[in-house]
């Protein structure tokens, strides 16, 4: 499974945000059944190789993980004053939410 974020925005140049999907992919394994295979995360998107352990449907599952790393990724951005993109960012994702 291979899912960009919206408009290509190179999210995930900043250290921050990669931990932001790592811990999404910790939380999924941990409290949703997926056993993640593979991962690679590139400037605007992710690659990952997965199933589900517990019989949820992996759209559903992808889901869980798109929605937790969303979330978690605009509140890092609102939150952090090292972010030199943060209004561009902000301004984007409020016209077009941050979706992969």
């Amino acid at each position: 499974m291979s899912f960009a974020v919206i408009g290509w925005l190179d999210v995930f140049t900043r250290d921050e945000c990669k931990d932001l999907v790592l811990k999404s992919l910790e939380y999924c394994q941990n409290k949703k059944g997926m056993e993640v295979h593979a991962w690679c995360i590139m400037t605007n998107h992710v690659h990952l190789i997965f199933r589900s352990i517990n019989g949820q449907q992996p759209e559903l599952l992808l889901g869980d993980l798109k929605r937790f790393t969303s979330r978690n990724i605009i509140k890092a951005i609102q939150e952090n004053p090292r972010e030199s993109r943060r209004e561009f960012l902000l301004d984007y994702l409020k016209r077009k939410p941050l979706k992969f």
